[in-house]
């Protein structure tokens, strides 16, 4: 934890993909599903070299190029196999019951971090996603509501909504580009870090590291124990 960081959590903001869920991208997910895989422009996105909605239309065109329409139906198919990850019910249970509030800032998929929100009873949640037809079939370009690495934009306007400090928030990412979900003032707690380079990144940056899969152990972090 930062030293500047009080133990008087009001609010922690959760990404979704391999942080609330045991996977490491509700994308990557779909490149499963549909046999593809992006790993390539992946890399470029990370180094900035691709924009967020550039690198969702280069997922979804090579989706397509599957050669049969996507519907909406197929997308949520292509999820059921996903689990929550381990300690998301119960530490997010225990959150809601000392009243406070807890949100998710997701670069995912829309529809599936909808659904993982409803199941926790978050409070606040937001992704990125999809424009379907109106035959409920996938179009060519992606919403973009938030960019991956500009995290702080959202946690601050929640911030500010809700009338919180950042002393009392704390964000908890897996990837270097959550990073940013670190607004001045507030903490940040590395989870299961997806890449070497996150791994790497949340080092440099001095944040505390959890390398296990269990949501559970954040707790003393959150002022639980």
């Amino acid at each position: 934890m930062g030293q500047n960081v009080s133990l008087d959590i009001k609010c922690v903001i959760f990404d979704c993909d391999g942080v609330l869920v045991d996977s490491v991208s509700s994308w990557k997910t779909l490149h499963d599903h549909f046999g593809t895989d992006n790993s390539l422009n992946l890399n470029r996105f990370i180094k900035g070299e691709l924009t967020d909605v550039e690198f969702m239309r280069s997922d979804i065109q090579m989706w397509k190029e599957k050669g049969t329409p996507i519907y909406r139906d197929d997308l949520f198919r292509a999820y059921s196999g996903v689990k929550l990850m381990k300690g998301a019910r119960e530490l997010v249970a225990e959150l809601k019951e000392k009243d406070i509030f807890v949100a998710i800032v997701s670069a995912g998929v829309d529809i599936f971090v909808s659904s993982i929100a409803a199941m926790l009873k978050a409070d606040d949640w937001i992704a990125n996603g999809f424009l379907f037809n109106d035959d409920d079939s996938l179009s060519d370009e992606g919403i973009c509501r938030l960019h991956a690495s500009k995290k702080n934009l959202i946690i601050e306007k929640i911030i500010n909504m809700h009338g919180f400090s950042p002393q009392n928030c704390v964000s908890i990412g897996d990837s270097e580009m959550d990073l940013s979900m670190q607004v001045e003032g507030s903490g940040f707690v590395g989870f299961n870090p997806s890449r070497e380079s996150s791994y790497q990144a949340f080092n440099d940056a001095g944040v505390p590291i959890i390398e296990e899969k269990d949501l559970m152990l954040i707790r003393p972090y959150l002022g639980l124990e």
